[in-house]
């Protein structure tokens, strides 16, 4: 019997396990499909909206009445008025508002004589999104505010209309957005977020796929149907799941860019080749570790720890350039660390061939992992190495 009869042998049964068991199905499809909907309905609208952020009018005039409707105006803030700063803070302290905006007593009368007055915001850092933004919303309005007096003041005093805008900002800033010109939220995350899953499915799935055999006492059976041939069976089984994780894969990017329409400098087809490549390494990832930890449940543990702190080390939250030495060499461990690399240089730059193949490289680079574990594998599925307990 050939190669290309176990492999096919293999992959048969395979199937036949599929139809037995619902669950490899149930957590490869379903739980992809369920993540993708998520991550892009979570941020459906691009960013965040109508974050709440309560307003402490302590002066009551009509300068700070206008500072709270120009608050409540912008596309990130709606303003919920409260009469006292106690029961803004606990309300705070609770999570229901995002930020508190206090405006003291006189701050109309301050401002007239150029006194300076002093507006205190109250962030909660613990929601990193809404907070940051929250601050945003409101630097960017006090900024506006002080800007609008000093206009009216330079405007008092005789200063032509065509010298106030190069007083009140001597620089004019430039901004290039570059591939993502909206600041769409949705399009940072789920271009990660969404692979990043996939990689810790394509992990946990395969391991338990492996670890099945020696849990069931069925690894004997697998090398029995390819001649105790343990590079057809593991072979055969990363064809079938190989298949079935790029056909998600593949569905995926085409709604992200085809779809969803997110920016994509480079070409389709290869976010679809970067796609394939994650799929093999993860693959061969988790075939290494089962390899090495031949138990099915604590592979399954080494697999989703591995995953977890794959999306941490991954650079698109927190540069790798700024992470510490020895975090910046473990991130190279990561398939989902190039396939991001891949993305920056394709889907972000459009640099072509000639500045994503290294990560092509290290991709293929991982399939070789499995080799390593094949002798280890093939012991464990014939003696059945497993404590059952």
């Amino acid at each position: 019997m050939n190669l290309s009869q176990k492999i096919r042998n293999v992959v048969l049964r395979e199937l036949r396990i599929w139809a037995r068991r619902p669950i490899y199905l149930l957590g490869s499809v379903f739980v992809m499909a369920f993540c993708t909907i998520f991550y892009l309905s979570f941020l459906r609208d691009g960013v965040p909206s109508d974050l709440p952020i309560a307003v402490v009018d302590m002066d009551r005039s009509s300068v700070s009445r206008n500072f709270s409707r120009q608050l409540g105006a912008t596309q990130l803030g709606k303003v919920i008025p409260y009469e006292d700063y106690s029961s803004a803070r606990r309300d705070l302290q609770g999570g229901r508002i995002t930020a508190v905006c206090l405006i003291p007593e006189g701050f109309a009368r301050d401002i007239q004589s150029q006194r300076q007055p002093t507006c205190s915001f109250y962030v909660n850092g613990l929601y990193f999104l809404g907070g940051s933004l929250a601050w945003k919303d409101l630097l960017t309005m006090v900024n506006l505010t002080a800007g609008a007096v000093q206009r009216e003041v330079l405007r008092m005093k005789g200063v032509p209309e065509s010298r106030i805008g190069g007083l009140l900002r001597p620089v004019d800033i430039d901004v290039h957005q570059i591939g993502n010109a909206t600041m769409n939220y949705g399009a940072n995350l789920a271009n990660m977020m969404i692979p990043g899953m996939l990689q810790m499915v394509i992990i946990i799935i395969l391991i338990y796929s492996l670890g099945a055999e020696m849990k069931y006492g069925t690894g004997r059976h697998l090398l029995q149907v390819t001649e105790h041939d343990i590079f057809a069976a593991v072979a055969g089984k990363m064809t079938v799941y190989t298949l079935l994780f790029t056909m998600i894969g593949w569905s995926i990017e085409m709604i992200l860019y085809k779809w969803m329409h997110f920016p994509l400098a480079g070409r389709l087809w290869e976010m679809l080749l970067a796609c394939f490549l994650l799929v093999i390494a993860s693959e061969s990832v988790a075939v290494l570790i089962v390899g090495c930890v031949p138990v099915c449940r604590f592979a399954l543990s080494i697999g989703a720890l591995y995953s977890v702190l794959g999306l941490s080390l991954t650079g698109f939250t927190l540069p790798v350039v700024v992470m510490p030495r020895a975090l910046q060499g473990l991130s190279m461990m990561y398939p989902l660390r190039h396939y991001y690399d891949l993305y920056v240089q394709a889907g972000i730059f459009g640099s072509g061939f000639g500045a994503w193949y290294p990560q092509v490289v290290i991709l293929l680079l991982f399939c070789l992992l499995p080799f390593a574990v094949m002798p280890r594998l093939a012991h464990a599925y014939t003696y059945l190495d497993y404590e059952r307990n």
